[in-house]
């Protein structure tokens, strides 16, 4: 999508509480405008319908790990879906409701997330755990969510892909989310642990908030490029100074681009590293479950 990059600039801070001066860092990290970016998280996206069969735990950590291997000093990454989209109105969560009865919320029987965790904490995995909302009450959702799993040490955070909010609305594209939104949503986040980040997720930043910034993670899923030329241009020049100094991830290897991908050697590390180079934030670089197996030997 061909948009107008948003620019924005944060500066310090100064608080006067009771006549003293206080200057607290921003939480988002800055970088030096002239050095291209670091990649500080590198893995893989997972959801129950785009990857099957599903890998075990150690399948997902090979992948983790193969990513990381890429990307000198990254932090091995998980973007774990813990609730799909059912249309037209509610999302799936891969987890009993414990007799919970929540408006457009489905429960599953049986938890199908435990197991992995488990594994991830002892490997040093970080993992955003994200949801496909729907019209579920988003709140609700971080509450239900981070409830229940935030007792696991790779949990760093929890993540909305923006495609699904409310997507009943706005078919194909979502509900926008404004700055009064994304900032209630983060506090709801970050009640359950401080240190927690929140992503959004899109590809067009017009659905992204207008200059509320915080610590949040912005991430585009773009797709159906012509070449890596193009997919670079639109990730180095519109979405990534959109956000600076705000992290950035981008979520890579859709089958629509694979005619082109697909001849390069080493394709996570050749887009990565061409991305990296056009960025001047930190950065990931997640592919997606869809293709996993065909650029990592996961089995």
């Amino acid at each position: 999508m061909n948009c107008k990059p948003l620019v924005l600039s944060l500066s310090w801070i100064t608080l006067v509480i009771l006549g003293f001066v206080v200057q607290p860092a921003l939480c988002a990290p800055s970088q030096d405008a002239d050095k291209p970016g670091k990649v500080v998280f590198a893995g893989a996206r997972s959801s129950h319908y785009g990857i099957k069969p599903f890998p075990p735990a150690a399948g997902w950590l090979k992948a983790f790990q193969t990513m990381t291997g890429y990307f000198e000093g990254s932090s091995p990454c998980a973007v774990w879906i813990v609730g799909e989209l059912r249309r037209p109105k509610s999302v799936h969560l891969y987890f009993p409701g414990d007799g919970k009865q929540v408006p457009n919320v489905e429960f599953d029987a049986v938890d199908n997330h435990e197991e992995y965790l488990n594994a991830f904490d002892k490997a040093g995995i970080k993992v955003f755990l994200q949801v496909e909302s729907a019209h579920a009450d988003m709140e609700t959702l971080i509450d239900l969510v981070l409830g229940r799993y935030k007792h696991h040490p790779c949990v760093i955070g929890f993540g909305v892909d923006v495609e699904w909010y409310k997507e009943a609305d706005k078919p194909g594209t979502g509900t926008e989310v404004d700055d009064a939104t994304a900032q209630k949503w983060e506090a709801r986040v970050k009640s359950h642990n401080p240190k927690y980040r929140m992503f959004l997720k899109h590809w067009d930043i017009k659905w992204m908030p207008k200059t509320y910034r915080s610590d949040i993670v912005f991430v585009d899923d773009s797709q159906i490029f012509k070449s890596l030329d193009e997919m670079v241009n639109e990730f180095t020049t519109v979405w990534a100074p959109a956000f600076y100094p705000n992290t950035v991830v981008f979520q890579i290897g859709y089958g629509p681009d694979k005619p082109w991908w697909s001849a390069l050697p080493t394709p996570p590390k050749t887009i990565g590293d061409a991305i990296r180079k056009g960025v001047k934030q930190d950065l990931g670089i997640i592919w997606v479950d869809f293709s996993l197996r065909d650029v990592i030997p996961i089995d």
